[in-house]
């Protein structure tokens, strides 16, 4: 299967977020992780390229996935057949909230 580019745009720390990063290593996708915190140019990147304020966003080959948990993320890669479904847990939940963010 071919790598496809993944932008994500996330949080430092959050729920959402870490489940993001916990299914893209669980298939050891490489991806470029945009702190949209610290960050204010990639924040303003991915409200242009998405059209809400709402996180996480992941692109992937150009197709934004929109105010998405890691599950989901999960799910689209293999609708999509980037990745075959491994069953393998993560260290994280990738199906939590942001708590106190």
């Amino acid at each position: 299967m071919k790598q496809p580019k993944i932008i994500a745009y996330l949080k430092p720390q959050c729920g959402w977020s870490m489940g993001v990063r916990a299914v893209l290593e669980k298939y050891n996708l490489k991806y470029e992780d945009r702190n949209i915190i610290d960050d204010q140019e990639q924040f303003q990147e991915m409200v242009e390229k998405s059209g809400q304020t709402l996180s996480p966003c992941v692109e992937v080959n150009g197709k934004m996935l929109k105010d998405v948990s890691g599950e989901e993320v999960e799910d689209y890669l293999v609708e999509k057949k980037y990745v075959k479904k491994k069953e393998d847990p993560t260290d994280v939940p990738i199906d939590s909230a942001c708590l106190g963010h």
